[in-house]
């Protein structure tokens, strides 16, 4: 009599990939994110480690909004308050911190040279906190930094050493879409933000559009890849005419209102983005808003150059121009 045995080999499946853009994120059928870069952490110092002082504070343990403060050396805010930086990095709303080494090592370079206090934002990600999430951590930033006003908030860098007729608002990338979408809000006659903002410094803004422009047209792989990326980080509002990326679509509101008095645009000629920052000034310059807007383009650069190779000239150039701007005064009107 012959028996015989049935067995049923269990494979477990392996989570393939549901979604990829190369060099900055996968996400896993089973759920799992994997960041392919600006992960890193590096410390904060303090002076005389470090020429530039930092420290890391949270603004918000519930949302874990948190940023790193930069002070300049103690020679540099003897007797006289500084103008203050807050700063929004970039990465496509969905990698990078205040904390990786990229972005620490840049605002040390940009406080060093500009002789600010600056406080840079970590800020909830996408994909696991789409937009509007960091929008309103950036907000949720801004008033606790507006709570120093009078210098009585609960950092005393900032009541002992910042100037808050002197308020900016910096980025780069998503960061600067961030800056410009705040500055909106602050502009609104309902925000009862409590502080002037002077001035906001968008590098490289990440802003787009259902119809190709300029040189977009010529990029189809890049164009391709920036159309994937708004659904990703946006599901609620997809659309790429969504006011929040194109703010020069036609029911966007209009730039008139935006909440500061000097707005400085940086671009880079080979950045597929560079005619979208390009737009904006333009479209800002004949918006009737009452402040002054001026507009850089690096050439020969692509996108974000100057925060991954601090040590080139042209970027050594863009901050030197950033230090500028931040260390202008009001225009006279």
């Amino acid at each position: 009599m012959e028996s015989s045995t049935n067995s049923t080999t269990i494979t477990d499946e392996q989570p393939q990939i549901a979604q990829e853009f190369p060099h900055i994120i996968r996400v896993f059928t089973d759920g799992r994110v994997e960041r392919l870069r600006g992960t890193d952490i590096v410390p904060p110092s303090l002076y005389p480690h470090s020429v530039v002082s930092s420290k890391d504070i949270t603004l918000d343990s519930q949302n874990n909004i948190a940023a790193r403060l930069f002070l300049p050396p103690p020679q540099s805010t003897h007797n006289h308050k500084l103008p203050i930086v807050i700063y929004f990095h970039g990465g496509a709303f969905c990698v990078n911190s205040p904390f990786n080494a990229a972005y620490h090592n840049y605002l040390t370079a940009l406080v060093s040279k500009a002789n600010v206090v600056a406080v840079s934002v970590q800020y909830r990600l996408a994909p696991e906190h789409p937009l509007p999430a960091a929008y309103d951590d950036a907000w949720t930033a801004l008033q606790w930094v507006a709570s120093h006003g009078k210098n009585n908030g609960p950092e005393p860098w900032l009541n002992e050493h910042a100037d808050f007729e002197r308020v900016f608002l910096a980025g780069d990338s998503a960061g600067a879409n961030i800056v410009h979408n705040i500055v909106m809000m602050a502009g609104h006659p309902d925000m009862n933000l409590g502080i002037d903002i002077l001035g906001a410094c968008l590098s490289h803004p990440y802003f787009w559009g259902s119809t190709p422009i300029g040189s977009e047209v010529l990029e189809l792989g890049k164009r391709e890849l920036v159309d994937r990326l708004w659904p990703f980080i946006c599901p609620s509002m997809p659309e790429s005419d969504n006011l929040w990326v194109n703010p020069m679509a036609e029911d966007a509101p209009s730039l008139a209102w935006l909440g500061c008095r000097r707005v400085f645009v940086c671009i880079a000629e080979k950045d597929v983005l560079k005619d979208r920052g390009r737009l904006y000034y333009e479209a800002l310059s004949r918006s009737g808003w009452t402040g002054v807007v001026e507009i850089e383009e690096t050439e020969g650069k692509g996108h974000a150059f100057h925060i991954h190779d601090l040590e080139c000239d042209k970027a050594k150039e863009l901050i030197t121009s950033m230090a500028e701007f931040f260390n202008r005064d009001a225009p006279p009107f």
